[in-house]
């Protein structure tokens, strides 16, 4: 099973903290579910993705007023990589974290985050 948090569950997300709380959520569940399933050869894990090129993201941008390539930009300001993911990238993720080949993975909350977790 994996589940979809985000980048907002790995530290505070200031003026987003129902978000960030109900995606925190996401992740306890994730790690409580996994411990209780593991000995049933279940495994629980979560994908963590910022920004993504979704019309959540076009909504962003719209909603701003500005051009898509300055809102973008105010966007990823914070990025070290300096772009929004892309849906292909978020869900090669959830492949991997799904895959069987990676069985020994459960519990895990899986950072695809352009970098922001280094900083």
């Amino acid at each position: 099973m994996v589940n979809i948090a985000s980048v907002a569950c790995l530290s505070g997300a200031p003026k987003l903290s129902v978000y960030a709380a109900a995606k925190h959520g996401v992740v306890g569940l994730t790690r409580s579910a996994a411990v209780e399933y593991a000995s049933k050869g279940i495994r629980i894990n979560a994908v963590c993705p910022a920004h993504t090129r979704t019309a959540m993201v076009d909504g962003f941008a719209r909603f701003t007023g500005a051009p898509e390539a300055e809102a973008l930009a105010e966007l990823t300001r914070g990025v070290p990589m300096k772009r929004v993911g892309e849906v292909d990238e978020i869900t090669t993720g959830i492949l991997f974290l799904a895959d069987p080949a990676n069985s020994f993975m459960t519990g895990h909350a899986l950072a695809l985050d352009g970098g922001i977790g280094a900083i």
